[in-house]
């Protein structure tokens, strides 16, 4: 035992002592000047428990915030909010384990004398040193290819909301027009660098969604308004999946841990991001559904039904500016797979970091051309590849990392207070496995294909303007 704990304690201080060092070499190169040095560090280089804070909950809610009432309609409004809780308690829980395997990770490899001063640690690699390379094979493919449809998610949002106060071009074109600017996020180096966005990102969307509340209930509910919800099982599982993807933002974890000062102070916060999370969520969804109903199952974004006025285009450039820095949240992960591709990924220079990144974005804009479905698509991203990306891998990676008796005996995080057996936090990884693996991705992967074909045949891909009224020219008399 005291043999043990001294192991324990000597990761433990070794981990510290290593982020303690690179907060100390930070401090050292901006005290060159102090004008410079304030200005910067508040709106450029953040690493503190309170950015990691405000980028989860920013990174959370974004354009699911218009897409949440069209879920309620397919599914019900009780349903609806039981299910929000749900799994938003079990993402605050497969998060917690992503952190976990990342401190393992980062404390073996610094009991080597590893340095990670000029490069960020990625989910894929974790599962690399802990597992192996079939393992971080899967991890790379899942996570790379939800954060490429995340983004591609951004880009149709905001041409989708764009349309509401600018309808002179269609959504297509707003797509071209919102993927040249989404490009420039190129730009931003890493996560430390987005403490200004994302505060200002959660403050704009706690406005959409008290907007969306307040207008609502202010509107009252339309004449003959229905709840029927939920009436086909194909919907009731595809607005279902739709809040799986709500709670699955954590496919940044890992990215967002390494830009921490101190990451070992992780442990909760995606927990609290999504408390507050809630109380933007629920009251929004509730509202807009009591006030219009039924209707909202052929308008997915809420933006739709509400009135037009200044409250509402205010909302709608919010979230425009939002996306762009969710569209950055979700690419920065693959600009940096990119990078140590083309062997780029020590360069210093941002410039020619932004040039080597532009391919990313390219394959972006396309599909979000080809695949302009604002809101079934989350529901088939959510279903396909949320479910396995931050519900299922971490929880099977954790169970794998801690097999064996030596590995429990000497791993850097023991079992949370709240769970304080082993066999406790097996048993919750298997059922959120099984969980996820039959109602996520087997019934919700049933469900939210069929939507999804059922949008192609409807409106065909390169759609030129998805769920847009007909025009005057159109109709015929």
């Amino acid at each position: 035992m005291p043999g043990e704990k001294q192991a324990e304690g000597a990761i433990v201080e070794s981990f510290n002592e290593s982020t303690e060092n690179e907060e100390k070499e930070v401090e050292l190169e901006e005290k060159g000047d102090h004008s410079i040095f304030s200005v910067k560090s508040l709106l450029w280089h953040g690493g503190s428990v309170y950015d990691a804070w405000f980028s989860f909950a920013s990174n959370q809610v974004a354009q699911v915030l218009l897409t949440l009432p069209y879920s309620f309609s397919q599914m019900g409004m009780l349903s609806g909010i039981i299910l929000q809780i749900f799994y938003g308690v079990l993402g605050s829980w497969t998060a917690y384990l992503i952190s976990v395997l990342y401190i393992e990770y980062r404390s073996r490899k610094e009991k080597e004398n590893f340095s990670f001063k000029n490069h960020v640690i990625q989910w894929f690699e974790v599962l690399d040193g802990l597992l192996g390379p079939y393992w971080k094979a899967i991890g790379l493919a899942f996570n790379c290819t939800f954060l490429l449809f995340g983004s591609v998610i951004q880009l149709i949002a905001c041409a989708s909301n764009i349309y509401y106060i600018n309808d002179k071009l269609d959504k297509r074109t707003w797509t071209y027009i919102f993927g040249a600017c989404c490009a420039t996020t190129v730009f931003i180096p890493s996560f430390h660098n987005y403490r200004i966005w994302s505060f200002l990102g959660l403050a704009m969307t706690t406005y959409t969604a008290w907007y969306l509340t307040i207008a609502s209930l202010v509107h009252g509910q339309t004449e003959g308004v229905t709840h029927q919800g939920p009436t086909k099982l194909v919907l009731y599982f595809t607005g279902a999946t739709n809040i799986l993807y709500t709670f699955g933002g954590h496919a940044v974890t890992v990215e967002i841990m390494h830009a921490m000062w101190k990451p070992q102070k992780f442990k909760s916060i995606y927990l609290l991001a999504t408390l507050y999370v809630f109380t933007l969520t629920i009251p929004s969804a509730t509202s807009v559904y009591w006030a219009f109903g039924d209707q909202l199952l052929d308008h997915s974004n809420a933006f739709s039904l509400l009135p037009h006025s200044a409250w509402r285009d205010a909302a709608v450039i919010l979230m425009l500016i939002h996306q762009f820095i969710t569209f950055g949240f979700a690419c920065t992960p693959l600009y940096f797979v990119w990078e140590k591709v083309v062997g780029m990924h020590d360069t210093k220079s941002i410039c020619l970091r932004a040039v080597c990144r532009l391919p990313v974005v390219i394959p972006i804009w396309f599909l979000a051309i080809i695949f302009p479905f604002f809101g079934p698509i989350n529901s088939a991203v959510g279903s396909l590849l949320v479910s396995f990306t931050v519900y299922i891998i971490p929880a099977l990676a954790h169970m794998f990392t801690y097999k064996s008796a030596s590995a429990r005996k000497n791993a850097a995080e023991k079992p949370p207070f709240f769970l304080p057996s082993w066999t406790a936090v097996y048993a919750l990884n298997t059922f959120t496995i099984i969980w996820v693996l039959v109602i996520g991705f087997g019934l919700g992967g049933w469900a939210s294909l069929a939507n999804f074909i059922k949008q192609v045949d409807t409106f065909g891909l390169f759609a030129k303007c998805y769920q847009c009224p007909p025009s005057p020219s159109s109709v015929h008399y």
